[in-house]
């Protein structure tokens, strides 16, 4: 299985965040699946395509040519795709994708994750969508997406599909993908 994975191009301030894309990149290599990405070499980015790359699995990186110039593009992956912009560089990721997780990130994260959950309202796409919750970071953004469900903005069945999760191994269960 094909699995994209948003995060940050940070580590954030807590390395609860990093231990969790290393964790999740074991977990991917040792259940076969593919890690799909934004290919970068920084951040939580950097961390998850070590991780699966270290244990053996399989990465494939999506980059626009701008952060390539930046010198922040992974080139120890087993794949990296060079395209024009960010909007072709999500498109592609969630062509190459069978699931998709959120890690904590910030804004690239979160346009990602709003996008693909839109597309899946709209029903662009079936995959299973989720977000690896660690140490919170996403509740108050849950918080609103549920009040956005409770006043009439959401239907209720598209927050009932988000997948939710507080580690690597549940997400992955949650989406489908059985980590040994």
């Amino acid at each position: 299985m094909n699995i994209c994975v948003f995060c940050g191009s940070s580590i954030g301030i807590h390395n609860i965040y990093a231990k969790a894309a290393q964790e999740l990149g074991v977990l991917l290599a040792q259940s076969n699946s593919t890690l799909i990405y934004g290919g970068g070499n920084v951040g939580l980015m950097g961390v998850v395509a070590d991780s699966t790359m270290s244990h053996g699995g399989k990465v494939i990186g999506v980059i626009p040519d701008f952060l390539v110039r930046r010198e922040v593009a992974h080139n120890g992956i087993t794949q990296l795709e060079v395209v024009e912009s960010m909007h072709e560089r999500k498109k592609r990721m969630a062509d190459l994708s069978h699931a998709f997780i959120a890690m904590p990130g910030g804004w690239g994260t979160l346009d990602e994750l709003a996008e693909i959950l839109t597309w899946k309202q709209l029903g662009l796409i079936q995959s299973t969508v989720g977000i690896l919750n660690i140490d919170s970071f996403f509740d108050p953004l849950i918080a609103q997406m549920q009040q956005m469900a409770r006043t009439g903005f959401l239907p209720q069945v598209s927050l009932s599909e988000l997948k939710v999760a507080t580690t690597p191994r549940d997400i992955l269960i949650q989406i489908g993908v059985n980590p040994l």
